[in-house]
């Protein structure tokens, strides 16, 4: 399963469970708010870890570069950030 299979599957268990929805979006106020997250995650049956949601936006810039013809020499100066874009997902 990716990462956006996962983040899919939580988003649906997200939105079908008000409890974990708020759990979720709770962990932004959490001293380690990702790992937080991946825990809740996996507590739910959806093994995310923490190396995952931050390559998720490392390889979506790696792969906008090689679909560049010719290349792009120049990777992004920022990445999408999974965790932030699911929990604005879910609001």
């Amino acid at each position: 399963m990716t990462t956006f299979q996962k983040l899919d599957k939580l988003t649906a268990l997200a939105k079908a469970d008000d409890a974990l929805r708020r759990r979720l979006l709770a962990t932004r106020e959490d001293k380690e708010p990702m790992l937080t997250f991946c825990r809740i995650a996996q507590e739910h049956g959806v093994d995310l870890y923490l190396g995952e949601l931050f390559a998720v936006g490392q390889e979506y810039s790696d792969n906008q570069c090689k679909s560049t013809n010719g290349g792009n020499p120049t990777p992004y100066d920022a990445f999408d950030d999974a965790y932030e874009n699911f929990l604005v997902g879910i609001e």
